[in-house]
């Protein structure tokens, strides 16, 4: 089956994840398969990077890193099956080159109801699908 199974998580919306990640841990336990966890802090333009406190992408990022931290710790799962990592940048193209990097071999993602502006920009969800180097599972989030 899988052996190594990117998980992305919203730092902002930890919950929103939590169905994706009970099918990761079920597929874990399942196949012995390896959890990657992924959260992607924006990119700030350096107009308004000068304009915040000395630091401040460093600690976004160590924030970022608890979070995910105390996801993995959460999850049902052995020891030593869950790494996590930090990215900044565009979602889709971060977790498509964390995908190829870490040689992830599926995305298991929850998704939001497509809306009309989805239509006409698409989703993260949909770039990833289109994408990825591997198998994605999308989980249609309930909302």
């Amino acid at each position: 089956m899988f052996k190594k199974i990117l998980v992305p998580v919203d730092p902002g919306e930890t919950g929103f994840a939590d169905e994706a990640l009970a099918k990761a841990s079920q597929l874990a336990r399942d196949y012995g398969a390896k959890i990657h966890l992924m959260a992607v802090c924006p990119e700030v333009q350096s107009f308004v990077a000068s304009q915040l406190p000395e630091g401040w992408q460093k600690r976004e990022i160590e924030e970022t890193t608890t979070i995910l931290k105390t996801v993995g710790a959460r999850l049902d799962v052995p020891e030593g099956t869950v790494d996590h990592v930090v990215r900044m940048g565009s979602v889709y193209h971060e977790v498509i080159e964390e995908a190829e990097r870490a040689a992830c071999d599926l995305v298991l993602m929850t998704s939001h109801k497509p809306g009309l502006s989805t239509y006409f920009i698409g989703s993260n969800a949909a770039h990833i699908v289109r994408h990825a180097p591997c198998s994605v599972l999308v989980l249609r989030g309930k909302e």
